[in-house]
């Protein structure tokens, strides 16, 4: 069996199906670059549908014993696997940081974040609640449980990668399912260092399997592939909708996270300081590679200059880098960089005024990777193309307005409702926002995101499916529920 022997010794990334890591049927490759400095990291297996037919074979095969298998026995596994986890943290954030240009600092949050996780849902495997009730029948009892779906398939992202994929994999496992996991073309390493996890923590071959490749390869036989039970995405809005169209076609069942164009308010009560602090976080905070994160900036008429001169302050003494020293670094790849430079050149050839930012660093140090300034941008049309679309990246655009009214107008007229937050010290209108603001989170005095295990996390609208991931609600993803009713004969008591 090949092994994960060091963090960057792995030159070739391969597939993980069976316990085994293999290279792609195809025998094809492609290259992951570092967002730092461009360099080559690893050879990654370009996987097709053979690859995907074996590994969903394997899961399926699979898929019986795990199931029958007592939940609490299935949470020592988990248990068992967040402790190598914990073992194994420096080793999982050197990749993290190495795959997404991150700092170690930030790598090593993002697998303790998944660690917690992980242990969250393995006490769920002592829990699994269903329920019992009355019947309106005499003689009759009735109970609810929970069976798991089957194979589940598993996309995920790349921004936040160890906590992504476990996101997914520990509710998909603690509920009986058997898994396929989608690798992210640029993190695949940190998928394939966490199935090596679980298997040195016993979990059966065949459990957990994991693909490398392209999302219109692999991703899209894994949606069309009849052998698979239920469908978990996290990515753009774009590509979860032809999911679901395909998943509707079928009658599958699926979970839907997409994007976010997140509203952060500013009264003319708030701390203006605490305001920006957390401004600044939302917005680019992971290089503002966050589906959380806030990207539109709402302030009040009576505070927008003395706020606005705070954070365009704030935003020009952000370091950038990967360093622990540095506030943010690179985004993901070129495609990306490019991307959404073109948005902002176009914001600006209709009349935005780039505030601060709006290119890519081009300086000796920076000048190899994918930096894009963090950028700030005003006057701006609420109806323009960067006022309504994700660009995923540290980009924000800054809106003036009169009063609450307005601002919380402005906050819901949007197509997505990810999160939303707002900053006030009146009890009132923080009540009355996030009772009103069309979002499946809103924070008060905070930022627009730092989810929690036990919390669930998804949006309204172009943001999602009204599913929610994590939490116990994730286990309505990857259950189905079964009515059981038990008829008593009395007279043979």
């Amino acid at each position: 069996m090949v092994t994960l022997a060091s963090n960057l010794e792995l030159c070739e990334v391969g597939n993980f199906i069976d316990n085994q890591i293999a290279p792609a049927q195809s025998g094809e490759y492609f290259d992951k670059l570092s967002p730092h400095d461009g360099k080559l990291l690893w050879r990654v297996a370009s996987s097709d549908i053979r690859d995907v037919l074996s590994a969903v074979s394997h899961a399926r095969r699979m898929q019986t014993q795990w199931s029958l298998m007592p939940p609490v026995q299935r949470g020592l596994f988990l248990f068992r696997a967040c402790n190598l986890m914990e073992l194994e943290r420096s080793r999982i954030a050197e990749i993290v940081a190495a795959e997404t240009g991150k700092s170690l600092k930030d790598a090593l949050g993002e697998t303790d974040a998944a660690i917690a996780l992980g242990r969250f849902y393995a006490g769920e495997g002592q829990r699994l609640y269903s329920r019992t009730t009355t019947s309106g029948v005499e003689n009759r009892y009735n109970m609810i449980v929970r069976q798991p779906c089957g194979v589940a398939a598993l996309i995920v992202a790349a921004n936040t990668p160890i906590a992504n994929v476990a996101w997914k994999t520990f509710p998909a496992l603690i509920c009986g399912n058997t898994v396929v996991l989608k690798a992210a073309e640029d993190t695949p390493k940190t998928a394939l260092i966490f199935a090596d996890i679980l298997r040195q923590a016993g979990l059966p071959a065949g459990v957990v399997n994991v693909l490398q490749g392209f999302g219109q390869v692999v991703g899209a036989s894994l949606v069309s592939e009849a052998q698979v039970d239920v469908i978990s995405f996290t990515g753009s809005t774009e590509v979860g909708r032809w999911i679901g169209k395909i998943a509707g076609e079928r009658l599958l069942k699926c979970s839907l996270e997409l994007g976010g164009k997140n509203p952060f308010v500013v009264c003319d009560d708030a701390d203006l300081d605490q305001a920006v602090h957390w401004a600044i976080l939302s917005a680019f905070s992971n290089a503002g590679q966050r589906c959380a994160a806030g990207s539109r900036i709402i302030i009040f008429d009576a505070i927008y200059k003395e706020f606005v001169t705070k954070l365009i302050a704030a935003t020009e003494q952000l370091r950038i880098g990967n360093s622990d020293q540095d506030n943010l670094g690179p985004v993901i790849n070129v495609r990306s960089l490019e991307r959404m430079l073109n948005a902002v050149n176009k914001a600006k050839n209709e009349g935005a005024t780039i505030l601060c930012g709006g290119s890519r660093l081009k300086n000796s140090e920076h000048a190899n990777g994918f930096y894009v300034a963090p950028t700030l941008l005003e006057n701006v049309n609420v109806d323009s193309e960067i006022s309504n679309c994700e660009l995923f990246g540290p980009i924000a655009v800054l809106y003036r307005v009169k009063n609450f009214e307005e601002a919380l107008n402005l906050a819901n007229a949007s197509s997505y409702g990810l999160t939303a937050a707002i900053h006030t010290q009146n009890y009132h209108r923080a009540l009355q926002f996030v009772q009103a603001v069309q979002s499946g989170v809103a924070t008060v005095n905070g930022g627009t995101f730092g989810s929690e295990p036990h919390m669930p996390f998804g949006g309204l609208k172009q943001s999602g499916n009204g599913t929610r991931e994590p939490g116990t609600e994730a286990l309505d993803i990857y259950t189905e529920l079964k009515n059981i009713y038990f008829n008593v004969l009395p007279n043979h008591v």
